[in-house]
């Protein structure tokens, strides 16, 4: 029967309706750094999807922890087939079938992805490879706007790669894995099966938003701080380990109905295993019967761990001194400020975006350390909460020095009043606008002041990052802008002895540099250094501070050689990149690789092949064979 006039009447209205819509976003668009996210989505400015709370194991296991329906993305004009959007670009060729699968379509008078056979992409279409593909995308999309926006980074990320798409393999091929690789500019994600016969079951990690989010956070770090693939530090692969769990965690728990359904569970307890604190469910599930793939709920110290070569399993003793805080800030917020059990969640995640993020900018640009990030966070916090009338700092203080992060004499230091804002003392002045103008401003800038910091004569001191940041306090207070300088310096080191192996009488470098962040108005915010052991420019002013540097250089490079030693005593030095043909994952990869450049040997960390635990290798094995 053909429709009446009522009912073409409202089909012409909401056509109409949605087409205004479709008129006024770029406008809205154009505005959505005043709108907060509720405004954004009455607007349309962030499309809902459906995507997994954690994976599809949870979801089977518990009902309560079923897709997302609250979970939206911001919209923006370039949206195309893929998906595709300003900043990932979903590919999806299966390199074990050698298949190249067609993308999801983008409707735009939908406003959602389709499938091949034109059918939306929800939790009534999981069987579609579209909708893995979408999930990915939309996962992805989510975890960028919880590092740019201003409560994180406050500012756009760049890749570690030339180009401004990193591409998105939801069924890169058959095995145990998902990895973040830079050569081939792509997040990676494997798909295996378990169980046999009518039991036997495929896993996607593609499915899983702690994988996803894990690996994306390792992309971010590529992107900020990039000669961290350049350390032969296993603490430096740690702290990559680490962030990519953390940041797992904090966006599963930012994630409002997700954190009702923690507090349901746990009453605000989090001292006992729970969703938050367990990672990839699914996926530590059936490779080996793990109830999970890592726990931030761990009893490590660094002590513990120090000498370990296992990344993985070194990362732990970071992300349980973080969980920790969360722990005793959700505490502190049901107890002291008598908040209910889901208000102090919502207190906690707002408070640990900031505490946890916003420090990745005030890290060296080489050579991370468990200290370096601590001291991070303190230093964070006291910019941005410089009273502290709760005590935050303390507490943080407290935990580090618990896990061995920190030592006691450090944190008696740490604890005693000093200015919050000084001037950075240089010779001469550069205002901060015009440092951030320019890469070659900056230059200048740190030039014409070297003796002042620290940068030797002979140094080829280069810019490698500089960035303009708006951020925001916990209350969405906008802080001062920061001007965020990261340069670099390589100082050639021979390798003599027969510790060195095969590498005995070749030439390697040690990176050198430092992370200088100023607010606009010229307050030095923090400095973050490595030094080297050239030969510093003498004067007057710093005798004690050039002698200091020069010390602290020198002990950093017999540190470099005895790491190195020490990695190659271990076997765990191998030839070339991890990446085959097309990106796609090669047999086997050691932890370490080295090239040779112009003579120079470069040692380097591999890409992050490995999702699984390492706690039970054991040293000097092959322990990067991987299934295939």
């Amino acid at each position: 029967m053909p429709a009446g006039p009522r009912a073409r009447g409202n089909t012409d209205a909401a056509a109409k309706a949605a087409a205004e819509v479709r008129s006024a976003r770029p406008k809205l668009y154009a505005a959505r750094q005043f709108l907060d996210r509720e405004t954004q989505e009455t607007l349309g400015l962030r499309i809902p999807f459906d995507v997994y709370f954690q994976d599809p194991y949870i979801t089977e296991s518990d009902p309560a922890y079923d897709f997302d329906a609250a979970f939206t993305v911001p919209w923006e004009p370039g949206l195309a087939d893929g998906p595709t959007s300003a900043r990932f670009a979903v590919v999806d060729y299966d390199g074990s079938s050698e298949t190249l699968t067609p993308p999801a379509r983008w409707d735009a008078d939908l406003g959602k992805f389709l499938d091949t056979e034109g059918e939306v992409l929800d939790r009534s279409n999981l069987d579609s490879p579209q909708f893995r593909q979408m999930n990915a995308w939309a996962t992805l999309q989510n975890a960028l706007d919880f590092f740019e926006n201003g409560f994180g980074l406050g500012r756009r990320i760049e890749w570690g790669f030339e180009g401004n798409r990193l591409i998105v393999v939801p069924h890169a091929g058959y095995g145990e894995n998902a990895y973040y690789d830079r050569e081939s500019k792509s997040l990676q994600f494997y798909y295996f099966d378990r169980g046999e016969g009518k039991a036997r079951k495929r896993i996607h990690t593609c499915l899983s938003a702690d994988i996803i989010n894990h690996e994306f956070g390792h992309a971010v770090l590529d992107g900020i701080r990039p000669h961290y693939q350049e350390s032969v530090l296993t603490e430096t692969a740690a702290f990559h380990e680490f962030l990519g769990d953390i940041s797992a965690i904090l966006i599963a728990f930012r994630n409002t109905p997700f954190r009702g359904q923690i507090a349901t569970a746990t009453g605000g307890n989090l001292d006992t295993q729970n969703p938050l604190s367990s990672l990839a469910d699914e996926f530590g599930k059936n490779i080996g019967d793990q109830p999970y793939l890592r726990n931030a709920l761990n009893e490590l110290k660094y002590g513990d761990v120090k000498d370990d070569q296992r990344h993985h399993y070194m990362s732990q003793v970071l992300t349980g001194a973080m969980f920790d805080i969360i722990r005793r800030l959700t505490a502190h917020y049901m107890k002291q400020q008598g908040e209910s059990v889901r208000e102090a969640l919502w207190s906690t995640i707002r408070r640990m975006q900031c505490m946890a993020v916003q420090p990745l900018d005030l890290l060296p640009p080489v050579d991370v350390t468990f200290k370096d990030y601590a001291l991070a966070v303190l230093r964070n916090e006291q910019i941005v909460n410089p009273a502290d009338p709760d005590g935050y700092r303390a507490m943080m203080i407290d935990v580090f020095v618990g896990r061995g992060i920190l030592s006691e004499e450090e944190a008696v230091e740490l604890r005693k009043p000093i200015t919050v804002f000084e001037r950075l003392n240089v010779a001469i002045f550069h205002d901060p606008q015009s440092i951030a103008a320019s890469r070659a401003n900056a230059y200048r800038f740190l030039d014409d002041n070297r003796r002042e910091l620290f940068i030797p004569f002979a140094a080829d001191v280069v810019v490698t990052d500089l960035s303009l940041a708006q951020k925001l306090t916990v209350d969405a207070r906008r802080q001062p802008r920061q001007v965020l300088l990261q340069y670099i310096w390589r100082e050639d080191v021979r390798l003599e002895g027969e510790r060195f192996g095969r590498f005995d009488g070749q030439t390697t470098q040690m990176l050198c540099g430092g992370t200088l962040a100023l607010d606009i108005d010229g307050n030095r915010l923090a400095w973050a250094r490595k030094p080297g052991a050239m030969r510093l420019i003498g004067g007057p002013r710093k005798r004690q501070a050039e002698e200091a540097e020069a010390e602290a250089g020198k002990a950093r490079r017999a540190a470099f050689l005895d790491v190195l030693a020490a990695r190659i005593a271990a076997g765990r030095i191998g030839d070339g990149a991890a990446g085959g043909a097309a990106g796609l994952l090669a047999k086997s990869v050691a932890p370490v690789t080295a090239t040779v450049d112009g003579g120079t040997v470069r040692f380097g960390l591999s890409p992050h092949i490995g999702i699984t635990s390492d706690e039970d290798e054991e040293m000097g094995e092959r322990p990067w064979t991987i299934s295939s």
